[in-house]
Parts: structure tokens; C-alpha cells; sequence
């Protein structure tokens, strides 16, 4: 055997180099395809035509295993399409809400019972309201929802669309130019619960909602919580603490065009009737009793007029009116006992931080916070949207599907879970 030259050995390096280069080309190749595949699977999985996205028997298991994966906070996969699609008409045919997973009869004699209202306030991301409606839609319950008169064309007629294919659900038929901290948020709660007094289902509680609320129990779990006040209003809250007290000490003006509320140097009179003034949530839960009461009672209306020109009057306005004596369902000293809300506030130290993003001081929910969201008494989550919180709120109704599953007194259709 005669010994390699030179040329021989260069020739013989370059052949295995070149094997070395095809077999890491062929290995690149099939780990793209795979992850092609993959990331393929879940944009047909997670695609924003989301009333068609998957079975409940196969897919919905892969889902749950993310689901478990982003509740321990591990990057179990990159979430494909969370970007918003435009605003689309709907089409109702007969088979509509079938075919996009709706519940379409009462899961038990105790919720058929105890109907539900919900006072909708949207300002934008259609998607996400799509999401929140079909997460609390149940045929016994009544529906009103409000848009922002400052809204465009496009997205209020998109809204109706939507609205037209269920029967028992309706827009306002007022609408309010709202601007956050003014009198037309509460006025826009107003205008809705006077409409769904109209509505003949006799519902037991209205829950005032915003479009960036999202359900953390089922519809069973809100109505037994809610029985459990025995008819009672819920209006969490206490007497102002000091940051709170010049929301109502001085005159505020609502400047509609700039959409801000503006302080002034102008101290505002007391409180009509002696009324003392508390300060508390916004969202609540009304009995129907209550309800009608505030909207023909003179103290009601004389204390709304008042709060025309305060900060943020849907802060203590129910919470305030729940606090008289003789109104009916009232809580005369009730602290902030059935809190609805789960909200992490960016000066409360008392939760693991914001995994999404702080606006005016809110968590916009990232996939990060699905556990504490998980572990939370509240019966809804403020605030989600669409690029920053998809993923948590897919999570979270997978969850309440399963959990309606185990709940339910009634045969399920397959066609209810996605």
C-alpha cells in the first residue's frame, strides 16, 4: 500500500468536509420542515377565524398541554397569527352558532333559573370582544352592548353584524362619546340597564363588563356566587382614602374632543341629601330590584347629576347609592367583600408583577400571569388584548369549557367545545 501524497489527503479533506456540509444541510432541511409543520399545526390551531379552530377530542388536548406549560411560565412554543384580522361582517345562517361553538341551551336547571344581564361598554379590538361574548354567551341570559359613539363606521357596524345573530342580544339605544374617568362611562352603563329592564328575560343581577374583561369561572360558578348574597347588591368599596377625596372635592370637567378629564380649582358643593360619598369598584353586580330603583329614585338621580362633574363617577356612585338603607338589596356596611374583578394594579406589591404590560396602571395580562389568573377567586380578569394577551385568554376558556363539561346537568353536544 503505497502512503498518501499531499494532493491525495487534500482531496480526502475536502470529500469529508463536503459530506460533513450535506449531512448539516440535510439536518437544517428536516428541522425546518418539522418546524413548518409544527408552527403550521398551530396557526390552524390558533387562527384568528377562531370559531373554527379545533376538536375537542384531539386538539384541544395539545392545546391543554401548552396551556399547563404557560401556567408554570415555560416557553413551551412560539404562538403563531396573534396579529388582529380586519373587521369582517358575519353571516347568520341557522346552524351559526352551532358551528361556532356556542352554547345553545342551559346547562342546568339552576342557571335556567337564575338568568343573567350584561351591560357590554366596547371602544375597540372587535376580536377580543368576540372572544369575551362567546366566553359568557348563555341563551337564558340578555345581552346589552354599548359602543363608543367615537367609534368608527366600520367597527360599529361589525358590532351589529355580529349582535343581529343572537336573540337575545341587542346594541344600546343610546349611545355616549365615553371618555375614561368621565361621566359618560357610567352614562353608558345607565343606558344599557334601562334597555335591559325593557328585555323580557326576567334576569336576577346585571354585571357591567368593558370589552377588555375576560370570565375566569363558568356561568354556573357567577350565579352561585351570586346567591350566595342572597339578593344583595354587590358593590365593593370604602370610604375614600385620601388620594381619593378630590375626585369629588373639586369640579372636573370632561373635555369629550381630547378625550381627558380636566381638574379645576372649583370646590364642589356637599352631596345631595346628605348622601355619603363612598368610594369603591366600578364593576359591580345589580340586583334587577336595585336597578330599577336608582333609575326613578330623586336621591338616585339628584346624586347622579351631582356626579356629573367628579372624577371617575362610577367609583363611587354604586357603591355610594348600595350604602342607603332603604334601597333595595342594599349593603349599608359592606367593605370590599365579592370583589369581581381581578386586576393587578402596578402599585400593589401583593402580586408576582405584570407578565404583559402596565397601562394607566392596569396589567394588560401577558401568558405569564395565566397562573395567578388560574388561582384567582374574582369572577372576571381586567384587562386583556389581543396581541398582548391571545394566548392567556385561549387558555383560560379551554379551562371553562372543561369545567362547564363537569358541571353540566345536560347532555353536551360535541360541537360546544372548540
Amino acid at each position: 500500500m503505497r502512503f498518501l501524497n499531499k494532493y491525495d489527503k487534500f482531496f480526502i479533506c475536502l470529500t469529508l468536509e463536503r459530506m460533513s456540509l450535506y449531512f448539516h444541510l440535510f439536518i437544517f432541511v428536516l428541522t425546518l420542515a418539522v418546524v413548518l409543520l409544527f408552527l403550521c399545526s398551530f396557526s390552524q390551531l390558533n387562527g384568528q377565524n377562531n370559531f373554527h379552530r379545533f376538536q375537542f377530542s384531539h386538539d384541544a388536548s395539545l392545546l391543554q398541554m401548552t396551556c399547563d406549560k404557560l401556567a408554570k411560565q415555560e416557553n413551551a412554543f412560539i404562538w403563531v397569527n396573534s396579529l388582529p384580522t380586519p373587521l369582517k361582517r358575519v353571516k347568520c345562517m341557522e346552524d351559526h352558532l352551532t358551528q361556532n361553538h356556542y352554547i345553545t341551551a342551559p346547562l342546568s336547571a339552576e342557571e335556567a333559573n337564575f338568568p343573567l344581564a350584561y351591560a357590554i361598554v366596547l371602544h375597540k379590538e372587535f376580536n377580543t370582544f368576540e372572544k369575551l361574548f362567546r366566553a359568557i354567551y348563555m341563551p337564558q341570559n340578555v345581552y346589552c352592548i354599548h359602543v363608543d359613539e367615537k367609534s368608527s363606521a366600520d367597527y360599529l357596524q361589525a358590532v351589529g353584524d355580529f349582535i343581529n345573530c343572537f336573540p337575545n342580544a341587542f346594541l344600546a339605544s343610546k349611545m355616549e362619546p365615553v371618555v375614561y374617568a368621565g361621566i359618560s362611562r357610567l352614562q353608558a352603563d345607565l343606558n344599557c340597564m334601562k334597555d335591559l329592564l325593557k328585555s323580557e328575560v326576567r334576569w336576577k343581577y346585571v354585571i357591567n363588563t368593558c370589552g377588555q374583561d375576560f370570565p375566569l369561572k363558568t356561568n354556573k360558578e357567577i350565579v352561585q356566587h351570586l346567591k350566595k348574597f342572597n339578593g344583595k347588591n354587590i358593590t365593593p368599596g370604602v370610604l375614600p382614602p385620601n388620594h381619593a377625596i378630590p375626585r369629588t372635592k373639586y369640579v372636573h370637567r370632561e373635555d369629550i374632543a381630547h378625550a381627558y378629564v380636566r381638574r379645576t380649582n372649583i370646590v364642589k358643593p356637599p352631596p345631595p341629601h346628605n348622601i355619603t360619598i363612598y368610594f369603591g369598584s366600578a364593576y359591580v353586580a345589580l340586583t334587577r330590584e336595585f336597578t330599577k330603583f336608582i333609575l326613578e329614585d330623586p336621591r338616585a338621580l339628584d346624586l347622579l347629576k351631582w356626579s356629573k362633574d367628579t372624577y371617575s363617577p362610577d367609583e363611587h356612585y354604586w357603591v355610594s347609592l348600595n350604602r342607603i338603607p332603604d334601597f333595595p338589596g342594599s349593603m349599608p356596611d359592606a367593605k370590599w367583600e365579592g370583589n369581581l374583578r381581578a386586576i393587578k394594579w402596578s402599585d400593589d406589591r401583593s402580586h408576582d408583577g405584570c407578565h404583559g404590560r402596565y397601562v394607566r396602571q392596569v396589567c394588560v395580562y401577558g401568558a405569564g400571569d395565566l397562573q395567578w389568573l388560574y388561582n384567582s377567586t374574582s369572577l372576571f380578569g381586567n384587562k386583556f388584548e389581543q396581541l398582548t394577551s391571545f394566548p392567556t385568554m385561549e387558555c383560560l376558556e379551554l379551562r371553562m369549557r372543561r369545567k362547564a363539561l363537569s358541571q353540566s346537568e345536560t347532555a353536551l353536544q360535541s360541537s360546544w367545545f372548540f
